[in-house]
């Protein structure tokens, strides 16, 4: 049985929002931080 057209882009709109393969992607002081530290070793 086919799907309501509103059903189907509620569920890729979940699939397209869950997607996060990476993790979250860090702000660039975090980054800049991060590589301050790393060098500090």
């Amino acid at each position: 049985m086919t799907q309501s057209k509103s059903q189907q882009e509620r569920q890729w709109t979940v699939r397209k929002q869950s997607q996060n393969p990476h993790g979250k992607v860090k702000s660039f002081d975090q980054l800049a931080s991060e590589a301050g530290k790393k060098e500090e070793k």
